[in-house]
């Protein structure tokens, strides 16, 4: 059969499709959404923070505290519901989503004040995500308790988690579990998880405070985590001996882009979110350059 024009322009056709909806690290599936942790400006106001995203080609944010305040029920912006009303608006007006409340609330305690205390910050800030229309409240596991088993402290951070769950779960809000402390290794999670299995119960994954800490690779991390993972905290670090001092992203040895492209070619459409931890760590970079620097990396390996 003779190759016609007609055959021609079709497959000419296919082929500039194929061009347009690929590239060379096949990056063209959908545009990865940037937010930032508000923990990296420590003492910008409100309007500065949310500028300052809009600018630089964020689109969502991360609350950890505002101007030092770090339960986020007591901060001017949502104290009332005029106020939450007009911090909505500015938000819109931006262009911007809050995605993410971080509390400080711990689920390894099993019992006293401490364990009260963590239950109710963590139901306060669910409150609040449900006022402000944010998907997502971060918790932390977080230690092995020396005059406990094992086995007894992941018990009752599930017991805690399967409480908020349930809780969250009436108000459309789900809780995040963050990957972090004592249980920083992909098997210990993986059971607290599987202990919980609640749909409103998933986990933050946090390359970073991970890998620093057990070396396990991003890729037997994922194998094991996915289908838990809604959300990300992405950091690096230079590691000499057991000190960690932080750098902006792709200039210390922490393999996070192993764990972005995992997640990125796995269909993962959750926020890759900057976790400049300046308020724990004044000595690192300010956020005028870390929170600037970060969207042009992340489009640097995109290809955008």
């Amino acid at each position: 059969m003779p190759y016609t024009r007609k055959k021609f322009l079709q497959n000419s056709a296919i082929l500039m499709t194929a061009a347009l909806t690929s590239s060379a690290f096949s990056f063209g599936k959908y545009k990865p959404v940037l937010a930032f942790s508000t923990i990296g400006c420590p003492d910008w106001n409100f309007k500065q923070i949310v500028d300052f995203a809009a600018i630089h080609g964020y689109s969502g944010l991360e609350l950890r505290g505002i101007k030092r305040q770090m339960d986020l029920t007591k901060c001017d912006e949502f104290s009332s519901q005029e106020k939450i009303n007009e911090t909505l608006s500015m938000m819109k007006e931006k262009g911007l989503k809050f995605i993410n409340l971080g509390a400080s609330a711990n689920m390894h305690f099993h019992e006293g004040p401490d364990k009260e205390k963590s239950m109710a910050e963590a139901k306060s800030f669910i409150d609040l995500a449900q006022k402000i229309n944010c998907p997502y409240v971060r918790v932390f596991p977080n230690k092995f308790p020396k005059d406990r088993t094992k086995d007894q402290t992941i018990s009752t951070v599930a017991e805690n988690l399967l409480t908020l769950g349930k809780y969250a779960k009436d108000r459309n809000v789900t809780v995040l579990l963050e990957t972090h402390g004592d249980f920083s290794g992909s098997d210990d999670i993986l059971k607290v998880m599987k202990a919980v299995s609640h749909p409103n119960i998933a986990l933050v994954w946090d390359i970073a405070n991970m890998w620093t800490i057990t070396k396990e690779s991003p890729s037997l991390v994922y194998q094991k985590l996915k289908k838990y993972i809604r959300h990300t905290h992405l950091k690096d670090a230079k590691l000499s001996g057991d000190k960690l001092a932080y750098t902006l992203l792709g200039q210390g040895d922490v393999p996070i882009f192993e764990a972005i492209d995992l997640l990125y070619k796995d269909g993962y459409k959750g926020y890759y979110s900057f976790e400049w931890e300046k308020l724990w760590h004044p000595e690192i970079a300010e956020p005028e350059i870390a929170l600037a620097d970060f969207p042009k990396v992340m489009k640097e390996h995109f290809k955008l």
